[in-house]
C-alpha cells in the first residue's frame, strides 16, 4: 500500500504547509511497495537496454519512463510511443516534433534513441538514477493530487519550466512549449487570469497576451526568468490564489441556483 500524502488545507494556505512538510512526505511516498519495485526494477533492467526494441519490449521500463514525465496515460499507445522515440527531435518534422504537447519532446530527447541511435542514453551514467527522481516526483505529485489537484499542478511548475528552457533556444519557442504543455499552461492561463476560452483565440493572438500579461503580472515576459524560484514561487501563488477564488465563486453561483430550485 502507498502513502497517502496529507493536505489538509487548499489554497497558497495548503500550499505552504506542504512544502514546509515535503522532506518527509515524498520520502515516506517513495519508500512505499509499489514505487520501489518499480525504480528497483528500472534501476536493475535499464542498463540492459541496447535498443528501443529492447525498451519497448518491458512494460515495466516503460511505465517508469513514461511517468517521468506525466505521460502515464499513455501506456497502452505502444505504437505511438514507438514513433516518438524513433523519430527522435533532431529534425524539425520529427513526429514528437509536430505534437502539441511538448512533453513528448522531452520524453524523446531524454531517451534518445532516435537522436543517438542504439541504447540512446539508457547506458550514460546517471541515466537511471536522474530519471528514477524525476519519476518520484512525478507520481509524488499524482499522488498529491489525489488530495488537491492545484496542488499537483504547482508541483510540476518546476520540471516543466526546466524542461522548455533546455529544449528552446528562442523567447517564441518556449512560450509555444509552455503553451504546449497542458499542466504548465493551465497554471499560467489561471494565474495570469485568462478565461477558459482562451484558447479558442488564434495562437499568434494568444502569444502576445501571454507575453503582455506576463510582463504586467509577474514582471517578466520571457520564460527564460522562470527558472528564478523566487518569480516560480509568485506564479504558483497566484495560480493557486486564483484557483481558489474562481472554484469559490462556482460553488457559490451553484447554492444559488440550487436554493432557486427548491424555492421553486
Amino acid at each position: 500500500m502507498s502513502f497517502q500524502p496529507v493536505v489538509p488545507m487548499s489554497g497558497y494556505v495548503g500550499w505552504k504547509f506542504l512544502n514546509r512538510t515535503m522532506e518527509a512526505q515524498k520520502d515516506a511516498y517513495v519508500q512505499s511497495a509499489p514505487v520501489v519495485r518499480a525504480t528497483d526494477h528500472f534501476r536493475a533492467e535499464i542498463g540492459k537496454v541496447t535498443s528501443v526494441d529492447d525498451f519497448m519490449a518491458d512494460r515495466r521500463l516503460l511505465q517508469v519512463a513514461l511517468g517521468a514525465f506525466g505521460l502515464d496515460d499513455d501506456i497502452g499507445n505502444i505504437a505511438f510511443i514507438r514513433k516518438v522515440l524513433e523519430e527522435g527531435t533532431v529534425e524539425s518534422d520529427s513526429f514528437a516534433n509536430r505534437l502539441s504537447d511538448s512533453r513528448y519532446v522531452a520524453l524523446s530527447e531524454t531517451l534518445g534513441f532516435g537522436n543517438l541511435g542504439g541504447a540512446g542514453r539508457t547506458q550514460f551514467t546517471s541515466f537511471a538514477e536522474d530519471l528514477i527522481a524525476r519519476y518520484e516526483d512525478r507520481q509524488f505529485g499524482i499522488a498529491v493530487g489525489e488530495q488537491n489537484n492545484d496542488m499537483r499542478m504547482a508541483l510540476n511548475v518546476a520540471s516543466g519550466i526546466e524542461d522548455l528552457l533546455g529544449d528552446q533556444k528562442s523567447e517564441r519557442g518556449r512560450w509555444f512549449a509552455i503553451m504546449g504543455n497542458p499542466p504548465l499552461r493551465s497554471v499560467f492561463e489561471t494565474a495570469l487570469g485568462f478565461p477558459s476560452s482562451f484558447g479558442q483565440v488564434d495562437i499568434d493572438q494568444q502569444l502576445e497576451q501571454f507575453q503582455d500579461r506576463a510582463m504586467s503580472v509577474l514582471g517578466s515576459g520571457d520564460p527564460a526568468d522562470f527558472g528564478d524560484p523566487e518569480l516560480q514561487e509568485k506564479l504558483i501563488r497566484l495560480f493557486l490564489v486564483r484557483s481558489e477564488a474562481q472554484q469559490f465563486q462556482f460553488s457559490s453561483s451553484a447554492s444559488v441556483a440550487l436554493s432557486l430550485l427548491q424555492a421553486g
